[in-house]
């Protein structure tokens, strides 16, 4: 019982500057009336110029990976594209959404807020350990989940039994600035090549304000729609990511056989709150803004009982 009281207040503490940052961009729009402009300029800096400098560092690194079971991949991410499907049939079924708007809804069920909340929180609950686990899957996270979500979102927008409607979704696929991030730093990572200081430093840069400026546009988001548009929409969101999500991991991963710190590792990624970015992928699609944003802020205040007696659970 105090491991469990303990990480509560882990978490907590995690997320406190998080919430600080999303009340900043709050108040500034409902009380001191920042324009909707802000947002949409603020949006695109993030989206196009500095998430893509993150997700190319990530990437960047991948031959300096400690060596790890490669088992893990398969439990985490064939949860997220299990969920992802469940996520899209209950989208269509109960919420009558287009799929554009299925996608983001299941963005939302598998997107994880691992590098504020996952890491840290594993390295306090799990130790020092566990950091291999996590890191490969948080470079890894990138390149399957964004490009899963962006083909999700070009084929329902251009996608059709033709030769015509696939090129039209490649071409929005490759175009995708984070796509082609996370398809250049690959190639720089698998070559094994190192960035020189004057081009890593300003990338370093851009990667650094990306987390911050990604929370400070949420709470602009939240200002504009607030938490209770379309709020069933949101609970369903929040109750597949904190619930649905860890119980397919961890279902994987015992059907895979890993070890226990493993599976321990990739079932608190799993259980994690949805992630600051999905609502920057919103936005940059424009569908689903407000319901995603009210996602974010009760998945990550649910989290913080969800995710301590998850890991209690399943241990």
């Amino acid at each position: 019982m105090l491991a469990l009281f303990a990480t509560i207040w882990h978490y907590l503490q995690l997320c406190a500057p998080m919430f600080l940052i999303v009340g900043l961009g709050y108040g500034l729009t409902r009380w001191l009336k920042w324009p909707d402009a802000i947002n949409e300029w603020l949006s695109r800096f993030v989206f196009n110029v500095a998430l893509p400098a993150l997700l190319f560092l990530l990437m960047s690194d991948l031959s300096r990976l400690p060596p790890v079971d490669w088992r893990v991949l398969i439990a985490f991410f064939g949860s997220c594209l299990v969920v992802f499907v469940l996520a899209r049939l209950l989208a269509r079924k109960f919420f009558r959404l287009d799929g554009v708007s299925q996608s983001l809804f299941a963005l939302a069920a598998i997107f994880s807020n691992n590098a504020l909340l996952g890491l840290p929180l594993a390295k306090i609950t799990l130790g020092p350990a566990a950091i291999p686990t996590v890191a490969l899957v948080l470079v890894f996270n990138s390149l399957t989940l964004w490009t899963l979500v962006t083909v999700s979102v070009e084929w329902a927008r251009h996608g059709s039994p033709s030769l015509a409607g696939f090129q039209a979704t490649l071409k929005s696929v490759l175009t995708n600035p984070l796509i082609i991030a996370i398809l250049s730093g690959t190639g720089v990572g698998l070559m094994g090549w190192t960035l020189p200081p004057p081009v890593k430093l300003p990338l370093t840069w851009l990667a650094d304000i990306a987390t911050p400026l990604a929370l400070f546009t949420l709470g602009l988001g939240l200002a504009e729609h607030g938490i209770r548009t379309h709020w069933r929409t949101s609970l369903a969101m929040t109750a597949m990511k904190l619930v649905v999500q860890p119980l397919v991991v961890w279902l994987l991963a015992r059907m895979l056989g890993l070890g226990r710190m493993e599976t321990s590792a990739v079932v608190l990624l799993g259980s994690i709150s949805v992630g600051a970015n999905v609502y920057l992928m919103s936005r940059y699609f424009r569908v689903m803004e407000g319901p995603v944003a009210a996602s974010l802020v009760l998945s990550t205040a649910g989290a913080a009982i969800s995710t301590p007696v998850i890991l209690a659970l399943t241990a």
